[in-house]
């Protein structure tokens, strides 16, 4: 057998042993390279499947490689050795001794073989459905033929091994003989070992052979099911079709014959819905309500949960059902795409582009679109609202502390949209605007205004008609560091609820790329957040724990505890950032003292969590979407009345949207050039308006202006106003021509 060869490390840990009925664990040493030579790692063989790990922690996380043994070669070597092959990959593996070697082999071979016979009883279970004598017959005279290549190739590997182990024969007799009379001989050495990999290579094609013909038994089968499966979801469409359109024409004959009987009909029909929409709402929040967080003890928790659920969702069912009444009493909602064209394949050398440029801040890098995704900073900044329902939600909280739980899932799920979401949006031009008018359907509108080019910064405000005001001022500030990028928003969020006054503010946590050179991409949130409402003094500090390969913890936590103004906690969130956030309410919390080197640890008696917030799953084909989220696929779609510096009208997204990266690119050249001019411009204004000793105005958002915070001091951009009303009247006269 042809195996590498290197020295192992002697074990630490009793080898293999079974955990359950079909499970097989262990450590086993794998070669891996020739460098680091054989690895100890923890083995899991389980439902026909073979796993491997690092160590038995990474079970939780991270799997290194898996094997099915249905179509795994399994060689048996001397010294402990053995080669799992399948598709094309092989895993060279060693036991620390030859009790334990047996061991694995037997369970290998148990399971393969348990494998085999289910999939073989599945497969011939008669549940294949009628297929056409003529497909039968074409199918098993392929399969017959392959059978009957297998069987040639079988009797020619017989005749290579026969002939192929007396040339081998020969040429040592031969070699002796030789070394005896002249001296070792390397050429007639290395005939021989060539001689014997031939052997083994023809053995290797024999069993691929084999494989590729099970494989294709195996397939056929499950291709004639699949096939018929289509075919009958397809009559069924077509029937389901054919039924649509026969109610269809109904009903235009019955609104061309009595409209009028079909106006009250549909009225009643609508107040039904809003009815039914009502007591959906009802149950949801009774379940999802923070009403079950002012529960104080376990006798009384079950009356007290139902009775404030009641209470806080009834109403706010009741609010929602009128909101949703008005608006479709006024106009009917309209209807969003959900895809958007499919990424095209493009490959890009991306480290001839990047290794001139570690160090420096991402914005000043002239990147092509082939990293981006069709969106820009203005619109992702803008899908922060992707759970607006969390807002509204705590609108109707009479406690702040249970407001303040709400708030903060809504700061968490603003990083789910960005699990997947390795490419780069567009660095919006200075001056650039992007509205969000979804008062139709989530009641809110949103403005956002690209204030600041070097360093970028934008200004984001939101006014919602279910009862509260965001707005927001970030910089970004972003660096390369060679293997990974991070990027850094520096500002603050302002969340303000009309009834009650409570204003949370907050900032943002460092969002890092990994593997920008080599490897998969992937993203993580690292830092904390603190929340802080400035008219109770509530505070919530919230933790996003970076990934370590290390950790025993699940990727992507978040933990957090809540308090009031007297620093006393009532609530502990945990989840994480890109699935969901749970809080649970503190009975009772007693500090344990450690040694005199340790920290003292408050140790938080809770109920049972309840879940604030869940990811919303992603819409079909997203992989090949940007992974974009449901909201996301309508950030970039045309809308009439836009202004004309509008993201949506930005022609190398748009072009980037529909798959013409080449124009985009030759677009995005042309603007960012043009940006750079004016910019220069604006700087020989300044010198020399300082030259004569004149005062000269820096650049002056349009929507947006600079003021000084009340509580702090700080200055940031806030929402000037005039947007909306400009759009009314369609006097986009202020304006400047950025594309």
């Amino acid at each position: 057998m042809c195996e590498p060869g290197k020295s192992l490390p002697s074990p630490t840990s009793p080898g293999a042993h079974v955990q359950g009925p079909g499970t097989y664990k262990g450590w086993l040493f794998k070669w891996t390279n020739y460098l680091k030579g054989y690895q100890r790692r923890w083995f899991v063989l389980s439902n026909g499947l073979l796993s491997y790990y690092r160590t038995q922690a990474d079970m939780a996380h991270t799997c290194r490689g898996t094997l099915s043994l249905a179509t795994t070669h399994i060689e048996v070597g001397d010294h402990c050795h053995l080669v799992l092959s399948s598709g094309g990959r092989s895993y060279y593996l060693k036991a620390s001794s030859e009790g334990e070697c047996q061991r694995w082999i037997s369970a290998l071979q148990q399971a393969k073989a348990n494998t085999t016979h289910m999939m073989h009883h599945s497969d011939d279970s008669g549940d294949e459905g009628p297929v056409s004598q003529a497909e039968r017959t074409l199918t098993h005279g392929t399969l017959k033929t392959l059978a009957s290549k297998l069987e040639d190739l079988g009797t020619c590997n017989e005749l290579i091994g026969k002939h192929g182990a007396a040339l081998q024969r020969s040429l040592g007799e031969y070699e002796e003989l030789h070394a005896i009379a002249d001296g070792p001989n390397d050429k007639l050495k290395a005939v021989n070992e060539r001689a014997a990999l031939f052997r083994i290579t023809c053995n290797a094609m024999v069993n691929a052979c084999r494989d590729f013909l099970d494989l294709a038994e195996l397939q056929s089968r499950r291709w004639h099911r699949a096939l018929q499966h289509e075919r009958e979801q397809r009559h069924h469409l077509e029937e389901t079709i054919e039924q649509l359109a026969k109610q269809h024409n109904c009903l235009e004959r019955a609104w061309r014959e009595s409209p009028s009987t079909h106006t009250e009909v549909t009225e009643q029909t609508e107040g039904d819905e809003s009815d039914e929409d009502e007591n959906t709402e009802f149950f949801d929040a009774m379940e999802d309500s923070p009403a079950f967080i002012t529960v104080t003890s376990a006798e009384h928790s079950q009356h007290r949960l139902s009775s404030s659920s009641q209470s806080m969702s009834g109403g706010l069912a009741n609010d929602w059902s009128q909101q949703n009444n008005a608006s479709d009493s006024g106009q009917l909602r309209r209807a969003r795409r959900t895809r958007i064209p499919d990424k095209p394949n493009y490959s890009l050398n991306l480290w001839s582009i990047m290794k001139n440029c570690i160090g420096k801040e991402l914005s000043k890098i002239p990147m092509p679109v082939n990293f981006n995704e069709p969106l820009s900073m203005l619109q992702r900044l803008t899908e922060d609202l992707e759970y607006s329902e969390l807002l509204d939600r705590a609108a109707h909280c009479a406690s702040s502390l249970e407001q303040m739980c709400l708030v903060a899932a809504f700061s968490v799920s603003s990083y789910s949209t960005t699990v997947h979401r390795t490419g780069k949006p567009f660095n919006p031009l200075l001056g650039e605007t992007y509205e969000l008018d979804r008062t139709d359907d989530y009641g809110y509108r949103s403005l956002c205004e690209q204030v600041s080019h070097h360093p970028p910064a934008a200004a984001h405000h939101v006014i919602s008609q279910r009862g509260w005001t965001l707005w927001q001022d970030i910089t970004i500030d972003s660096k390369f560091r060679g293997k990974y990028i991070s990027v850094m928003p520096r500002g603050y969020i302002h969340l303000q609820f009309h009834a009650s006054g409570n204003h949370y503010v907050w900032g943002k946590v460092t969002s890092t790329v990994h593997n920008i050179i080599v490897g998969k991409l992937w993203i993580d949130q690292s830092g904390d957040i603190e929340i802080v409402n400035r008219r109770t003094k509530d505070t919530c500090h919230l933790k996003f724990s970076p990934y370590s390969y290390f950790s025993r913890d699940s990727p992507r936590k978040v933990t957090g505890v809540v308090m009031d103004g007297e620093d006393a906690a009532h609530y502990i969130l945990s989840g994480t950032w890109d699935e969901k956030m749970e809080c649970a309410k503190i009975v009772d919390s007693s500090g344990r003292c450690g040694g005199p080197e340790t920290r003292q640890k408050t140790v938080y008696q809770t109920l049972p969590p309840k879940l604030l917030w869940k990811k919303y799953p992603l819409p079909d084909n997203a992989e090949n979407m940007y992974y974009f989220s449901s909201l996301a696929l309508t950030l970039n779609e045309l809308e009439d009345a836009v202004a004309p510096t509008d993201s949506r009208l930005r022609p190398d997204q748009r072009l980037m949207e529909a798959g013409l990266w080449d124009e985009a690119n030759a677009q995005k050249q042309r603007l960012e050039e043009g940006q750079r001019l004016e910019r220069r411009k604006r700087e020989a204004q300044t010198t020399m308006a300082l030259e004569e000793g004149r005062d000269i105005d820096s650049y002056q958002p349009l929507w947006f202006e600079k003021r000084s915070d009340p509580d702090t001091g700080d200055s940031s951009y806030v929402y000037r106003g005039g947007y909306w009303e400009a759009k009314e009247s369609q006097d986009w006269s202020q304006c400047p021509k950025i594309f």
